[in-house]
């Protein structure tokens, strides 16, 4: 059964090619979004299939790997396509293959009529392969073609409008920018797969893993690997200084939004980060990097996401903040609490993704949220779903959000770390307030678009059906991880404790126990999260007149968080600039042009120079010939005599 997982992979892969191939001579969208779609959802099938028959083995059979064939032979490196299938893995890929098959669904309706709608299905499908090949690659080689690739795809994807114009700059620029943004992380992690080669011998994953069993706590070899795999899981992931290229990301389709977002590129470096969980646990210094990283994050975007106005510039840091929260798990240990967290954000935020991009829809795609309201009465499903996915982002009892949130707090407080949990709570505060400010200013209130030239509609059934279906794991997503403080088994937990347990024992991490402290702090953070709702309901709804004044009050901190920190700016002046500066006057005007393009016209002068010379001896006059001969014997004598 488990052999079946080659054709999870060949399925979307054969998608690929069909419309690729096929799409622009069908000319039938039907056709195409029905294959597009229909190869995801079979491979989400196999997938369960795969994941049904894994439950009915015992623990210790469970992670298979097949093997496809060898691909590199050279001295001492063996690298084989092989797929390693373990309780981490087809978790993956059980979210990459059912969230993209639900977002796939809702492009039919969503790119309807779109000129490139083949060529739109035929990169989707890609990024599903390249994102399967990444989470169920069972050596670093392999991890790293499907890392690339879904790099590749994010660009294909994002410029895929690339003669749209995104605020100040083209589609094309957004796609370029998350392009080159991402190859600087991707630089660390090529450098540290070649460290992990030279330390270990292979690039194996249960080699790599058993090998660095045998080094001691806090190897610097093991820190310098681990600080370069962080720094390509900072640029796949947005963290911190990394993070530029997501909000621009925005300028693709939104249901690219919602995939890249929700399921598959923005998780890779969160994935790396637990499957070499080893790795890290045996760097405790990395892992306190990791953790702060990711709790700085979580609070600086969410504290950007407090002031934009567009609605996929807010989600976009709302992602970013998100994945804070799950660095934040990883780097405290609580792997199986960011992979929890993991799981109910590609619910609740493609949800909000899709759900945004049905507002876009039926404001003829406005994206500025002063310029919507009341737009509750026009799209009621839209509205309904959209809060639900809010309040499960906001950490409300009893939705997907609360319990992955709350428990990724208690493990960063039960590690005895005030200051990650401070800033975890101080994030959750955050996000209630901005989410629910969306919701007041889109939904709520009177329109503020002209009725005369916008006309709010409901979406069609294939972009409905997929909000609701969201909507509902949304809901009952987090009952999967029920701590065991709230009697629950925490399902999710005991699925996913064999793939960590090699870490928690470097760890020594804690066996978790019932604490009084652990609901006092489960009830704070959601009174926390209340009062961002109810201080989002007050401002934008109730007192609009404090708003005004509020933000006349803290000017310089409303233009910071307007300019996002000046971030974009900050590494304009400092390296964008003087990087275009330097390869223009040095690499291009003065190596290319002076040194290589002068040596080689130089060489031409020089050799046209002696052409011309020779050219005289040889021109059928015998005096000419007979000066020629003359001064050769003398030469000649000369050197004899000399």
């Amino acid at each position: 059964m488990v052999d079946l997982i080659a054709y999870v992979v060949l399925l979307p892969l054969f998608g690929f090619l069909f419309n690729g191939l096929l799409g622009a001579r069908i000319r039938s969208e039907k056709v195409v979004g029905m294959v597009g779609s229909g190869v995801v959802g079979l491979s989400f099938l196999l997938a369960g299939l795969i994941f049904f028959h894994m439950l009915a083995l015992p623990v210790e059979e469970r992670p298979q790997v097949v093997h496809m064939f060898r691909w590199i032979s050279a001295g001492t490196l063996e690298t084989q396509v092989a797929f390693l299938v373990d309780q981490l893995s087809i978790l993956m890929v059980l979210i990459v293959t059912g969230v993209g098959f639900i977002i796939h669904v809702y492009s039919i309706g969503y790119m309807r009529g779109d000129p490139g709608y083949w060529r739109f299905f035929s990169y989707m499908n890609l990024f599903i392969v390249a994102m399967l090949v990444l989470v169920l690659a069972d050596n670093f080689l392999l991890f790293f073609v499907g890392w690339e690739g879904v790099g590749l795809c994010s660009y294909l994807l994002i410029g895929f409008w690339y003669d749209k114009r995104f605020e100040k700059a083209t589609t094309s620029d957004a796609a370029n920018k998350a392009f080159i943004v991402n190859r600087v992380g991707d630089f660390g992690f090529l450098v540290a797969m070649l460290l992990i080669y030279v330390t270990f011998g292979s690039l194996n994953f249960g080699s790599v893993f058993a090998r660095a069993n045998a080094l001691s706590v806090g190897e610097t070899s093991l820190i310098l690997i681990t600080l370069l795999l962080l720094i390509g899981a900072t640029g796949k992931s947005a963290q911190i200084p990394l993070f530029v290229w997501l909000p621009d990301a925005m300028a693709g389709p939104t249901p690219v939004s919602a995939l890249i977002h929700a399921a598959t590129m923005v998780t890779a470096g969160v994935y790396m980060i637990a499957r070499c969980s080893i790795l890290f646990a045996l760097a405790p210094a990395t892992m306190g990097i990791v953790a702060v990283v990711g709790a700085l994050t979580a609070v600086f975007a969410a504290s950007i996401g407090l002031v934009q106005n567009g609605i996929k510039k807010i989600l976009a840091y709302s992602t970013i903040s998100q994945l804070g929260y799950m660095f934040l798990a990883m780097g405290v240990g609580a792997f199986t609490a960011g992979m929890f967290h993991l799981l109910t954000h590609a619910f609740f935020k493609a949800l909000l993704f899709l759900g945004a991009g049905a507002v876009i829809h039926a404001m003829q795609e406005e994206e500025d949220i002063q310029r919507m309201g009341g737009l509750k009465q026009h799209l009621p499903t839209t509205y309904k779903t959209f809060v639900v996915a809010a309040l499960a982002i906001a950490g409300i009892p009893p939705l997907s959000g609360f319990f992955s949130k709350d428990e990724i707090l208690w493990n960063a407080f039960n590690q005895g770390s005030w200051f990650l949990w401070l800033m975890g709570a101080l994030g959750a505060v955050l996000t209630a307030f901005y989410m629910f400010r969306l919701v007041v200013l889109t939904f709520e209130g009177s329109p503020r678009y002209d009725p005369a030239k916008v006309h709010p509609h409901e979406a069609p059934k294939t972009m409905t059906v997929p909000l609701i279906v969201l909507a509902v794991l949304s809901v009952i997503g987090g009952f999967f991880g029920i701590p065991y403080s709230l009697g629950g088994g925490n399902l999710l937990g005991q699925w996913l404790e064999p793939t960590f347990a090699g870490a928690s024992e470097i760890m020594r991490l804690p066996t978790p126990e019932v604490h009084a402290i652990e609901y006092v702090l489960m009830f704070f953070s959601v009174a926390l999260a209340a009062v961002g709702i109810y201080g989002a309901w007050k401002v934008y709804l109730k007192r609009k007149e404090l708003l005004p004044r509020l933000v006349s009050q803290y000017q310089r901190v409303y233009d910071l968080l307007w300019n996002k920190y000046y971030v974009d700016e900050i590494y304009d002046v400092s390296i964008v600039v003087p990087t275009f500066k330097v390869s223009e006057k040095l690499l291009w005007r003065g190596l290319d042009v002076l040194v290589i393009d002068g040596a080689v016209n130089g060489i031409a002068r020089v050799i046209s120079i002696v052409s011309m010379v020779s050219r005289r001896v040889q021109v059928g006059v015998a005096q000419t010939y007979a000066i020629v001969f003359v001064f050769g014997i003398v030469m000649i004598l000369a050197w004899l005599i000399l």
